[in-house]
This record gives structure tokens, C-alpha cells and sequence, in this order.
């Protein structure tokens, strides 16, 4: 009976290694092999492609012109927006610096902005995030750093655009929260583009390249609207 097990073991390896090696082969091959197929994103989708998500959640902060911004303020434009906090030492430096470049695109347009809400109020002051934007060398009046109540900026971003942040004193920082982007069109509707299955992405990654573009390429058809 043993051996007998062992012979069938055998075939299964070889019909393995007949009909899978092959394949893994291919995509190592092609950088391919640590690509999630779920993650593959549409590409050149219009504007009627993009998914009308729902409107996004209602917000009223203070920017760092000690200015009360509300999602009224970005009635008729078209809007990115993201959590943050000034001294976070991971993501948050690179989804800016990305964030930047993409606000670069559409400098000048009046019908585009950017929102950029912090998860430390405590520190992140008007002050302190005047002194930030001026760091990071944005003087664009349609980028506001807002800030508020900490228990009301968590309710939004938790429960509101459900883009997780949270205080974590065991983390790099003291607070963790995603890497995305929220895109908001000129309705006040969050809007995306959807997945090689047909799925909403719901929000665009902040970090990586391809989430870059993608949300370049929505924001100029939204535009267009």
C-alpha cells in the first residue's frame, strides 16, 4: 500500500511540475510573480467609468490661515484629501511629496484643491501647520492643512471615509493611519475607478506610482465634467 501511495504522490508532482512550473517560470520571469491580480487596476477608464462611491462625509476644520474650511469649500471643484500629521516619520513625508507633484499638475486651476486633515491636532496646530506647508514648499491656495477636534477628525475619517487612523503609542510616530487618497468630484461624490474585475478600488494608494497616475488621469477627467 505504501509503495502505492508513493507512485500516486509521484504523478501528482509531475502533473504539478508539468502544469504549473511552467507558468510561475514565465511571471519571475516578468517581475510578474508578486503581482496580486486583485490590486491590477483599470487602465485609461473615461468618466463615465469612474464609480460614483457616495457623497463624502461632511467636514468643517480650520486651515493653516486660522480659515474655516468646510467640504462646502470644494463645492464645484474637484478634490483630493488625505490624513496625515506633521511629525509622522513613515508614509506621510512620501504620500506629500507625491501629493505635491500631482497638486503641481493642476496649479493655477481654481476648480481643483487639495485637503490634507491631521490625526494629531494636539501638536498639529494652525500654527504648526502653517510652519509645515511652508516646509514642504506649498504656497498654493487651494491646498489646506485643517485641523480641529481630535474625537471629530477620528469620527471622520473612521467612520466617515472609513481611511483608518488610530493612536498607537507602540508605532513609529505614535499614530498609524492609510496611505490613501480620497478623490472627491465636483458634486461632493467620492469617485474611483474600478479593478481588472470590474470591483471600486474606493480610494488610491498614496505611495505607490501606479496610484499616482491613476489619480492624475481621474482627476483630469473629472475636471472635464
Amino acid at each position: 500500500m505504501k509503495n502505492k501511495s508513493y507512485i500516486g504522490i509521484s504523478l501528482i508532482i509531475l502533473v504539478f511540475g508539468i502544469l504549473v512550473v511552467p507558468t510561475i517560470m514565465e511571471r519571475i520571469k516578468n517581475n510578474d510573480v508578486v503581482k496580486g491580480d486583485r490590486l491590477n487596476m483599470q487602465t485609461n477608464p473615461k468618466e463615465s467609468d469612474l464609480v460614483k462611491i457616495g457623497p463624502a462625509p461632511q467636514f468643517s476644520l480650520t486651515d493653516q490661515n486660522n480659515k474655516t474650511i468646510s467640504n462646502e469649500s470644494y463645492e464645484g471643484k474637484v478634490y483630493v484629501l488625505e490624513f496625515f500629521f506633521s511629525t509622522c516619520p513613515t508614509i506621510c513625508p512620501k504620500m506629500n511629496a507625491n501629493l505635491k507633484q500631482v497638486q503641481l499638475q493642476f496649479k493655477g486651476q481654481k476648480d481643483f484643491g487639495v485637503a490634507s486633515i491631521t490625526i494629531n491636532p494636539e501638536n498639529d496646530t494652525v500654527e504648526v501647520l502653517k510652519k509645515h506647508a511652508e516646509d514642504l514648499g506649498i504656497d498654493a491656495e487651494n491646498w489646506h492643512f485643517l485641523t480641529g477636534d481630535k474625537d471629530y477628525i477620528y469620527k471622520i475619517a473612521n467612520k466617515g471615509f472609513n481611511m483608518y487612523a488610530a493612536q498607537n503609542s507602540k508605532v513609529n510616530g505614535g499614530f498609524e493611519h492609510s496611505g490613501l487618497f480620497a478623490l472627491i468630484d465636483k458634486k461632493g461624490n467620492i469617485r474611483c475607478r474600478k479593478d481588472d474585475f470590474g470591483n471600486p478600488i474606493l480610494y488610491y494608494d498614496g505611495l505607490e506610482k501606479s496610484g499616482i497616475k491613476a489619480i492624475t488621469e481621474d482627476i483630469k477627467l473629472l475636471l472635464q465634467e
